[in-house]
């Protein structure tokens, strides 16, 4: 198991550096991580996008491109159609997202015909580290599920599950948030963490322990569990975080970030390959890590 998300990045870069096709590449801030991740040994870009446009960004930055690692198309819908085809024809391994609507993107991705579609569902999952815990932790889904249903959660925690494997975490413990451990008819969460749970005991969710519900003062400190009578194996060795929805995720994330000064890096998962889509807003050292993550979730697949 990785410690850190250092460790992580190393461990990427030791596989060789793996091709990422980037739709619409004419984002200064890609390709400043792109010429980052190639000078490491981590990633090399294709890029598909305005030539016009990119062309002097590529320059500005620096970034030594070869004459192949340029497609040109300026329709935004039709360079994500390029960038995925290019992962089919088995030139690239990873996609990310440049200057595109995520939706435009994510759109081309779930094209039941020309995409990268796989039947299932598509959701965020991000690793973080903070100070004082000394290990990697993992938390879902902060940016595509509005508010998921059971059937749904069980999917993301498979994919949460899925990442959780790659940075070597054989059987995470994984909690499904919400404001009390207790089952309350009035509140919707706590039904869906009570089900997920079962699905757990019954097989039907594998690869981890999952208990919920549980608050979130219950998985990091023994002292709360203590008081509220918890005996669980979560308790201060919680590997993933479930948030009942997308507003309790961005929130729990953004508080990780700016209030606990942790650090992160995230992908996208359910397509036949990981999904680099971060915004602008992301640091560079975020870009690295999660174009990390993308190489070894997408390894570990095979």
């Amino acid at each position: 198991m990785y410690k850190s998300l250092d460790e992580l990045v190393a461990a990427a870069i030791s596989g060789g550096p793996t091709s990422i096709a980037v739709a619409c590449g004419q984002d200064p801030d890609v390709l400043q991580a792109l010429k980052q991740a190639q000078s490491m040994g981590l990633a090399r870009g294709i890029l598909v996008g305005d030539r016009s446009r990119m062309e002097p960004m590529v320059e500005k930055v620096g970034l030594e491109l070869a004459p192949d690692q340029m497609i040109h198309e300026s329709d935004q819908a039709q360079a994500a159609r390029k960038a995925i085809g290019l992962i089919r024809e088995g030139r690239a391994s990873l996609l990310m997202k440049g200057k595109i609507n995520t939706s435009t993107l994510v759109r081309a991705v779930l094209d039941r015909e020309n995409g990268l579609r796989t039947g299932r569902l598509l959701s965020q999952v991000i690793v973080f580290q903070v100070p004082g815990i000394r290990r990697l932790m993992v938390m879902t889904d902060a940016a595509i599920n509005i508010a998921p249903n059971l059937a749904q959660k069980a999917e993301i925690c498979r994919n949460a599950i899925e990442v959780a494997h790659a940075i070597g975490v054989s059987k995470p413990n994984l909690a499904a948030l919400c404001a009390l451990e207790f089952v309350n008819p009035e509140m919707p969460a706590t039904l869906d963490a009570a089900g997920l749970t079962l699905m757990n005991r019954r097989g039907q969710i594998s690869g981890a322990y999952i208990e919920g519900p549980i608050a979130l003062d219950s998985p990091l400190s023994r002292f709360a569990a203590e008081r509220k009578g918890i005996d669980s194996p979560l308790v201060e060795a919680t590997d993933i975080f479930l948030a009942p929805d997308i507003e309790a995720a961005n929130i729990l994330y953004r508080a990780i970030l700016y209030f606990a000064q942790g650090e992160s890096g995230g992908i996208v998962l359910g397509a036949r390959v990981p999904l680099i889509l971060l915004s602008r807003a992301e640091t560079p050292e975020t870009k690295i890590r999660s174009i990390a993550l993308a190489v070894l979730v997408g390894k570990a697949a095979g």
